[in-house]
């Protein structure tokens, strides 16, 4: 846990060299996922291999709706300290990619510098809309594959995935058209979003010559599907986005719900993480054995002694 502090997470391939390897590997990509380092630390626990940035999750986290107000220091921050803390390949939401092509660019080479492996860049107007709801505005193919390109451009290693919004508006052949022209504009990866069936994945993954990402965010327009069945119809990653977020806003809910009625946290004390749980989670115990040892390492000899 505290080996980045020393430097040994610098050492060997980078992030997006590392999602390169494990989507070129048998086996669809499980990414869950992680609004903080904490969230992020429980799945890396869990046996997961990559994580997901979701815009949505971190904008929630934050107070606020997921809207594009989300600026992009806020997303490089929680990508960063998840980045450090589980040195998993993390899967950015990159929403538009906060503006134009200039913008798109400079957002790659950020998150890069951050941490990141991959970035989603969507295609909808900007304010844009979670991908589930309904009037979403998509700017056209041709605009966006610009977009895509000088986010290739930019790009030293870090996976370029292309979201389309387009299945709800231009249909599933439409979103297919547009999945093409991305991929030979330069991403690596298309991210159909709002699917409403396995069989679309199964249509789209077929047409589509890079792998496909899907979302499996729960309240939205997609069927729940496990991975298997999504690997089944050809599909390379999945993601949870929100779901952590949900799972720990609800505890939360339920949590001051009862402290406000019973004045004591005693009746809930068992549904905890102990003091001692937390603390073999983030290490605590290796960063103060770090810090011990430095101290001792610094202490100059005496002349004579």
């Amino acid at each position: 846990m505290a080996g980045w502090l020393v430097g040994s997470n610098a050492e060997g391939k980078s992030p997006g060299a590392r999602l390169r390897e494990r989507l070129a590997a048998p086996g669809i990509v499980r990414a869950p996922g992680a609004h903080n380092a904490l969230a992020g630390l429980l799945a890396r626990e869990a046996g997961f291999e990559a994580l997901y940035v979701s815009g949505g999750a971190v904008t929630a986290s934050l107070g606020l709706p997921d809207l594009g107000i989300l600026t992009q220091e806020e997303l490089c921050l929680v990508v960063r300290s998840v980045s450090r803390a589980t040195g998993l390949p993390l899967i950015v939401d990159g929403d538009t990619g906060y503006g134009e092509a200039l913008n798109a660019m400079r957002l790659v080479r950020e998150l890069e510098m951050s941490g990141a492996a991959a970035v989603h860049i969507e295609d909808q107007v900007l304010p844009k809309k979670c991908g589930h709801l309904n009037d979403k505005t998509i700017i056209p193919a041709e605009q966006m594959a610009a977009k895509i390109a000088a986010a290739r451009k930019a790009s030293r290693d870090i996976v370029i995935i292309a979201r389309t919004d387009a299945a709800a508006s231009e249909g599933l052949q439409g979103a297919i058209a547009r999945g093409r022209m991305y991929a030979e504009a330069g991403a690596d990866v298309v991210f159909p979003d709002a699917l409403t069936s396995l069989e679309q994945f199964r249509v789209f993954a077929s047409a589509i010559p890079r792998p496909v990402m899907a979302n499996m965010t729960e309240f939205g327009r997609t069927p729940l599907e496990t991975a298997a069945a999504l690997e089944e119809a050809g599909v390379r990653i999945v993601i949870w986005p929100v779901s952590s977020l949900r799972i720990a806003a609800r505890a939360m809910q339920d949590f001051y719900a009862g402290l406000a009625a019973d004045d004591t946290t005693a009746p809930q004390v068992d549904r905890m993480l102990t003091r001692k749980r937390l603390y073999e989670l983030i290490g605590y115990h290796e960063f103060e054995a770090l810090d011990r040892s430095i101290i001792a390492s610094i202490v100059p000899e005496k002349p004579g002694d």
